[in-house]
């Protein structure tokens, strides 16, 4: 039996050469080096991250990946630059949800601003981890099983439209509803007291976990949640495991500083859940129907823009509705 025929795409990329090890290498490396000099050098005194400083950051991540996306593009030709590049937007759009999630939890916990960095950090570092899992498990997955992209594309429509429709309950960020903070207190003593920015202290002779830690553990989970809806939609615009990867790190990398440079001015992208579910139906669609047509990266790179541009225009021009009075 003949197996599935694959998109022209998918099949072009497999006549590429592999990826030399120290080219994996190099970018872990630089990553480490770029997380180092943020917390020991940076942020070594911790202090409340103000709007110009962290606009600041958000330039210099964004600098960061255009010019990765440049030796892409130079290096191993001008369909994986723009994979690199569709990929990044939407995972950055992706990263907004999570900043709606942190400002939930970090009000939810009473995290003062000072601390709040130092959660991050160390909550992006995890998130960094699972998603090179979950994207080279991913494409390994695909390789192999060539229909596991449909159910990708199903699963993209299905969270599209799901996104789109009006939600008015609140974001569940209890830690008696969490299922890992649960077990981490059956197993793991936590205390009731926070000193300074520990997440670990001593207490009756023995180590204990802060309540700083219990917040940290529920983001983390919380990005285990978003991690499962962006694996589809990267693995979705490039099947190659270095571009898919790189791309997501660098969006994810950039997520601190964006929360900070959004806190309190939210509501001045309150279109773009609208515009990303259609991004996300788009790229579903493009998965379910990439066997009978083949649709471009540079016209999925056009629609992502050109939709982002909109949503983004649509709530900076359109009058937000006064809350009604029940």
């Amino acid at each position: 039996m003949l197996p599935p025929p694959m998109s022209p795409v998918f099949a072009a990329m497999n006549t590429l050469p592999p990826l030399p090890w120290w080219a994996w290498v190099g970018f872990f490396a630089f990553i480490a080096v770029m997380l180092a000099l943020d917390l020991g050098v940076i942020q070594r005194d911790s202090h409340e991250v103000k709007m110009k400083e962290a606009l600041v950051w958000c330039g210099v991540w964004f600098a960061l990946a255009l010019a990765f996306n440049g030796l892409v593009y130079h290096w191993r030709g001008a369909e994986l630059g723009n994979q690199f590049l569709a990929a990044y937007l939407v995972e950055l759009c992706l990263s907004v949800d999570n900043v709606f999630i942190f400002i939930v939890i970090f009000a939810y916990f009473k995290v003062g601003p000072r601390w709040q960095h130092r959660v991050l950090f160390w909550g992006i570092l995890g998130a960094v981890l699972m998603r090179a899992v979950f994207i080279l498990a991913g494409v390994s997955v695909i390789q192999r099983f060539h229909w596991v992209l449909y159910l990708f594309g199903a699963f993209l429509v299905y969270t599209g439209i799901k996104m789109a429709r009006p939600r008015k309950e609140e974001v569940d960020v209890d830690p008696e509803h969490n299922l890992a903070v649960r077990l981490f207190r059956r197993f793991f003593p936590v205390s009731a007291r926070q000193e300074g920015g520990h997440f670990f202290i001593r207490e009756a002779g023995r180590l204990a976990a802060t309540p700083l830690f219990i917040v940290l553990l529920v983001v983390e989970t919380t990005d285990l949640v978003f991690a499962l809806d962006s694996l589809p939609a990267v693995l979705a615009i490039s099947k190659d495991g270095f571009v898919a990867l790189t791309s997501n790190i660098f969006a994810i990398l950039g997520l601190r500083s964006l929360y900070f440079a959004l806190n309190g001015v939210m509501q001045l992208f309150r279109y773009l859940k609208l515009g990303l579910a259609i991004i996300l139906v788009f790229i579903g669609v493009k998965m379910l129907v990439e066997r009978w047509l083949d649709i471009s990266t540079v016209v999925s790179l056009g629609v992502i823009g050109g939709v982002l541009t909109m949503s983004v225009l649509a709530s900076a021009l359109i009058p937000e509705k006064p809350a009604s009075r029940g």
